[in-house]
This record gives structure tokens, C-alpha cells and sequence, in this order.
């Protein structure tokens, strides 16, 4: 199972957020890490942007997004950003897409979130169309008429994830993509409904076996602390009181909410959580740094803590 470590934006401005995203990434690159997975946060920085920045910076280490949404844009806009992206990055871009949440799409941008699903099978007809690296796009579906002169194509294989939490979601990701990103998926929604669903759509369509990559919340601290990591993941990490894409996904594990999901106590303990994830059928863990703390000085150094005994695991389970 391949680890990687999630970065995004977090407060300041938008300078020092660069900076401080192209250091987390050379961190975890020499630190030995597979991937760094960048979230598409509504409010604030690019995610492709982030990743263009940190190919700069970085010279091995994969280069995720988790995730664009794909009503943000039209396939053909993001298809030539992602290569953009992809070739200031060597060729590092693994491009995760997702149809996002109603309060995303219908709330925040205004635009109608109906069957969100035959809307992403259209949309991904023309992403593939588009990153194949032809001299044109030409697709004709139900929500798109594109006839699209494009001189640009990728440098290296571009993998597509999609994320997928329904078996609706995880049958088209199977049949168009290289696999899902997940999030509030425990191991046994993972092993019981995500990898059979994603796995006997990719068989049916003759693609390679799916990349399956789970998003979890992970902390370091002593037996005593566990509870406070939860509670603290729950307060800040919530999105399943207002997601129905969520909520239905807890249903198919034993998890109720993301402080159930998190790998909380000491490195025993991570690890243990970690090789459950793997038994499972996830090939990519995604991390969530996750600090417990009062004030800023015991929040980083939790943080630093944590991301230094995730890295010595992830070693050992190579």
C-alpha cells in the first residue's frame, strides 16, 4: 500500500500558502512518501496551481488532486489545465476529479446538482477525450456538443480518480477512470462495497485493476488522548452532517463519523489501523495530519509529531 500525505491551504496569504504547499511537498518527498494529495478547498487556493508549484519544487513524488470538481469548469478548460499542470510537474499529475456536494454546487455556485451521476459519466467522456492527447475533442452527449481544436498533450500517462462513495458512483469511476478517492470510508465499506463495486466495473470494461485511495484523519498521541483526537476530528473535519454523499457511505462500514475513522494513539496503534486499511483492498492511503493541542505552539508541534512517526510507518509497511 502506497502512503501519502494530504497538503492544502490553510490561513495566511496566498504567498505564504505557496510557499509553505511547495515545502510540505519537498518534505514529503525526502521524507519517502508516494503522493502528495492537494484538496480542491471552495474558499481558496487552485489545487492544479498548488501542484504546478510543487512539481518545481519536487523532482519523484506523485502529485495528487482530491479533488476537482467537475461542475466548476468545463472539461476542456480543466483537460488543458491538468496538462499544464501535469508537464510543469514532469509528468508526476495524478488528476482527481469528483461531482462534489449539493452545498458545493447548488448553494455555492448556483448551479443545478440534478443526477449528479449522468452528469459526471458525460463530463469524464470528454475529460478522457480531451486528455488523450488527439488534435481534437469531439464529443457529442447528453450534456455536451464539443468540437474543440487542442494542441496541447500530456507529457506521461495522466491517471484520472475519481470520487466515488455510491455504487452508481463507483460502477462509472470503474468503467472510465483508474480508480476512486475516498473519504469517510472505513475498512469495511472499503472491502465490502467500494473495491468489489470499483473492481467488477474496471473487469467489464478491460481496464487495469482500480487505484482505490481512502482519506483518513491520522494523530499521534498517548492512550488518554484518543477521545480529544476524535472529538477534535468531528469539530473540524464534520462534512457528514451536511453531505447525504457521505451519510449514505457510513452505512455500508461500522464507522459513524470521522473520529470513528481516525487512526488515533500511539504508532502501534496508527500502524495497526494502517495494515487494516490495506487488508481491505486500499492501495493508496491518503493522511490527514491531525493536531490536538491548546494554542498554536502545541497544535504544530502535534502536527510535526505526527507527520514524522506517519512517515517512519508508511517505511515500514513497504
Amino acid at each position: 500500500m502506497r502512503v501519502g500525505v494530504m497538503s492544502g491551504p490553510e490561513r495566511g496569504d496566498a504567498a505564504y500558502k505557496a510557499q509553505r504547499m511547495v515545502e510540505d511537498a519537498r518534505w514529503a518527498e525526502e521524507a519517502g512518501f508516494d503522493t502528495v494529495w492537494v484538496p480542491q478547498v471552495p474558499t481558496d487556493f487552485d489545487a492544479l496551481t498548488a501542484i504546478s508549484l510543487m512539481g518545481q519544487g519536487t523532482s519523484r513524488i506523485e502529485l495528487g488532486t482530491a479533488v476537482v470538481p467537475v461542475h466548476a469548469q468545463h472539461p476542456v478548460a480543466l483537460a488543458r489545465q491538468a496538462m499544464s499542470a501535469q508537464a510543469a510537474a514532469g509528468g508526476r499529475l495524478a488528476l482527481g476529479v469528483g461531482a462534489s456536494h449539493h452545498w458545493i454546487v447548488r448553494d455555492m455556485l448556483g448551479i443545478p446538482y440534478e443526477k449528479p451521476a449522468a452528469y459526471t459519466r458525460s463530463y469524464l467522456e470528454v475529460l478522457n477525450a480531451g486528455l488523450a492527447g488527439g488534435s481534437s475533442v469531439d464529443v457529442e452527449n447528453a450534456h455536451f456538443r464539443v468540437h474543440n481544436p487542442l494542441s496541447i498533450a500530456p507529457v506521461a500517462g495522466l491517471p484520472v480518480l475519481m470520487a466515488a462513495l455510491g455504487p452508481v458512483m463507483l460502477r462509472i469511476a470503474g468503467e472510465s477512470t483508474d480508480g476512486t478517492i475516498l473519504w469517510m470510508a472505513d475498512e469495511r465499506a472499503v472491502g465490502e462495497h467500494v473495491v468489489p463495486t470499483i473492481t467488477k466495473s474496471a473487469e467489464a470494461a478491460g481496464r487495469s485493476a482500480p487505484r482505490v485511495v481512502a482519506g483518513i484523519p491520522v494523530c499521534l498521541c498517548a492512550p488518554h488522548e484518543v477521545d480529544a483526537a476524535r472529538e477534535r476530528a468531528n469539530r473540524i473535519l464534520g462534512e457528514a452532517e451536511v453531505s447525504p454523499n457521505y451519510q449514505r457511505l457510513l452505512e455500508y462500514g461500522d464507522a459513524r463519523d470521522v473520529g470513528d475513522l481516525c487512526a488515533a494513539g500511539d504508532e502501534e496503534a496508527i500502524a495497526a489501523r494502517f495494515r487494516r486499511f490495506a487488508d481491505a483492498g486500499v492501495t493508496d492511503l491518503s493522511v490527514r495530519l491531525l493536531p490536538i493541542g491548546h494554542g498554536r505552539e502545541e497544535l504544530v508541534a502535534s502536527k510535526l509529531r505526527t507527520r514524522d512517526a506517519v512517515a517512519a510507518i508508511a517505511a515500514g509497511l513497504r
